[in-house]
């Protein structure tokens, strides 16, 4: 190829990159804007959707590398990316309108598992995803309390208005008119008054899923996260059977009795043919705030390990502090990301997972919906 400093060059130069939610080329979905080249400077417009809004940085990163490997004389690239528009379609039994769904899975109680989910669903938001989170943890929902909401939700013709969660404000700059949204919220705990066990057979939990899924006004959605609840029970069925789930994320902690558990989960989702974007490793270690010292309380490392013997995605670890516990009983779970000390552990988890699903998209890039007849 030419190596003057076009922009047909330039074209041409990027005609390979693919879209992240899509694994499509962006010049094949008109998403490769106006190319300027003014001396040695090069303005170049990308439009991209909020379903990849956490990896904008990383994608306009590659792009420039391209470009400054292909073109060694360039002095400035400017690349402004803006939204594409891209909006899901109806998904299942349900009719659900979201492009990707996320099951939040353990194979015991206690290990943090809500708080992981949570997380995952505010840092996807403050990045410019539109996101939603459903409780399915029917027989302990502990969701409304960790985001400090409360109270029965409307009804609106027909339909569940559900409470909304304000994320904060996106820690990536984006464009004017992107500022997180609010992230509606669908619980049991919204439901039952505190206090009051659910003491239901598999039919019932059936039903009771179901319905929060398609009675819910989610709205149109990048993703929904599903809290699920300890163990290997009805749920991951119900859920297999009404949704074409995009995958199960399992968390657990360092030690080898949470581990077998975790296995056990991992076994579960595989068994209804759920496929796994990875192992979270939560309460990883301590990290003392007297003298920044590390201690491996629940040992080392054991999920990463679990994660490559079982050929999953290690999405990430995060530390055991008393501000993330503090922030979780006060229903302030979304401070956890104004927190220097746990912000870049939960920003990671909630990139590495968006990009697990891209490589998964490039390299099968999924058919395109077509309309409805």
């Amino acid at each position: 190829m030419n190596n003057a400093l076009t922009s047909e060059n330039i074209r041409e130069t990027l005609a390979d990159m693919t879209d992240p939610e899509s694994g499509r080329l962006l010049s094949d979905m008109g998403q490769l804007g106006e190319v300027a080249v003014t001396e040695k400077k090069v303005t170049l417009d990308v439009a991209l959707t909020t379903h990849s809004a956490i990896l904008w940085k990383q994608t306009r990163g590659r792009i420039e590398e391209r470009l400054r490997t292909a073109f060694p004389d360039i002095s400035d690239v400017q690349i402004t990316v803006t939204p594409h528009e891209r909006p899901p379609t109806k998904i299942g039994q349900v009719g659900l309108e979201a492009k990707s769904v996320i099951a939040v899975g353990s194979g015991k109680g206690g290990v943090g598992k809500s708080t992981i989910a949570v997380s995952l669903a505010i840092g996807l938001a403050r990045a410019g995803s539109k996101v939603g989170i459903l409780d399915a943890d029917v027989y302990g929902p502990s969701v409304p309390h960790l985001v400090g909401l409360e109270g029965r939700p409307a009804i609106q013709e027909g339909r569940i208005v559900p409470p909304q969660l304000n994320p904060g404000q996106p820690y990536q700059a984006l464009p004017t008119g992107l500022n997180a949204e609010t992230v509606p919220v669908m619980s049991m705990g919204f439901l039952v008054p505190p206090g009051e066990a659910v003491v239901w057979r598999g039919p019932m939990l059936h039903g009771a899923i179901t319905q929060m899924l398609r009675d819910t006004n989610w709205g149109p959605l990048d993703y929904l996260i599903i809290d699920m609840p300890p163990g290997t029970g009805d749920i991951a069925l119900t859920l297999s059977q009404v949704l074409p789930l995009s995958g199960a994320v399992v968390v657990c902690t360092p030690q080898d009795v949470a581990l077998l558990d975790a296995t056990k989960a991992i076994a579960m989702f595989q068994k209804v043919n759920i496929p796994l974007l990875g192992m979270v490793e939560n309460m990883s270690f301590f990290l003392c705030p007297d003298n920044n010292k590390r201690y491996d309380i629940f040992g080392n490392g054991g999920a990463k390990r679990t994660a490559k013997e079982l050929d999953i995605p290690f999405l990430g670890e995060v530390p055991m502090q008393i501000p993330i516990r503090e922030h979780g009983d006060a229903g302030k779970t979304v401070a956890n990301f104004d927190d220097p000390n746990a912000r870049p552990y939960l920003e990671s988890i909630c990139q590495n997972l968006v990009s697990g699903l891209a490589h998964r998209h490039a390299s099968a890039p999924p058919m395109p919906s077509l309309p409805t007849l």
